[in-house]
């Protein structure tokens, strides 16, 4: 099988701390200033020594918004473009991408970057749970995709009350820096079936626990209900044993924003809706939520998730 049929990209192939206080948040301030006004300084920034920078960031499909407003990707992706080259992720997961913007991605990102994704509907067709990751840093060794339902091995299927498909992808890489393996998994829940979200998670929870034990896991997504109060979060973090990289970093950058500000000013407390997970063999040094904007303009109708991280 071919690596574009099986969703694996190459460039050649294709053509080319919690909530905090009002004291903490002045104390913040100039860190998530700057990184809201897009000067070019990170609020994590590149990876060093054994550390693996993970973001987690849904970057709004392509609506075909006009230019000017909002929406428009025209306008959002020179945006996106300049907040990626700022941090610099080691992997990063995003949700709803379609095709071209994951190929646009791609190209905006150093050319040491690949990808692995697969359509939800199936190929090109549908928004992509697309993996991205430094070849330089890392290397895949297995992925694979599999679908939110009863048949999750069935292509483009759905159960649970969703009318939309949703999916996972997920990736195995070996870190070259420290020679340790880890998977990566990437998804996005419903937006409207509280069944199908819990449902959902049950499912990432159980493949989970197949991985090899030994394995650190980093689980990011949008998962459209919020983190600590929601069933999905207990599903995963209290039956799943994993740990929410915000809660356990030693240390958090940044406020603690709502994760879909919707263009408009972010909330400080709002729901976290979109969340970094991580088992036990990861240890969680720095946490942030990054409002990063450009001339007023957001990449995106949520904010990304970003975490420093060392393999146990």
């Amino acid at each position: 099988m071919s690596d574009k049929r099986a969703g694996l990209s190459r460039r050649g192939a294709l053509g080319m701390a919690g909530a905090v206080g009002a004291a903490g948040v002045a104390g913040l301030l100039g860190t998530g200033s700057a990184a809201a006004a897009g000067t070019g300084r990170p609020v994590i920034g590149p990876a060093t020594g054994p550390r693996l920078h993970v973001i987690t960031f849904n970057i709004r499909l392509d609506t075909k918004a006009a230019p000017g407003t909002p929406d428009s990707w025209t306008d959002r992706r020179p945006v996106l473009a300049a907040f990626l080259r700022t941090e610099q992720p080691t992997v990063l997961g995003v949700q709803e991408g379609l095709y071209h913007q994951v190929k646009q991605v791609e190209a905006d990102l150093p050319g040491h970057f690949d990808w692995i994704g697969l359509g939800r509907e199936g190929g090109g067709r549908g928004e992509f749970m697309a993996v991205y990751y430094d070849t330089r840093r890392v290397e895949p060794l297995d992925f694979d995709h599999f679908w939110l339902s009863d048949t999750p091995n069935v292509i483009g299927s759905k159960s649970w009350g969703n009318t939309v498909i949703r999916m996972v992808t997920w990736v195995r890489f070996l870190d070259r820096r420290t020679g340790r393996e880890f998977v990566h998994v990437n998804t996005h829940f419903d937006h409207q079936s509280e069944n199908s979200r819990q449902r959902s998670a049950e499912l990432v929870r159980d493949r989970i626990a197949g991985f090899d034990p030994a394995l650190p896991v980093l689980l990011t997504g949008d998962f459209n209900t919020p983190a600590e109060t929601s069933e999905s979060y207990r599903i995963l973090v209290g039956e799943g044993g994993l740990t929410d990289t915000w809660t356990s970093a030693a240390q958090r950058v940044t406020p603690q924003w709502g994760t879909f500000p919707g263009y408009r000013e972010p909330v400080l407390g709002g729901e976290r809706i979109d969340w970094v997970l991580a088992n036990r063999g990861i240890v969680v040094e720095r946490a942030a939520i990054n409002t990063y904007r450009r001339d007023g303009r957001w990449p995106s109708d949520h904010a990304p998730v970003q975490a420093l991280v060392r393999l146990a």
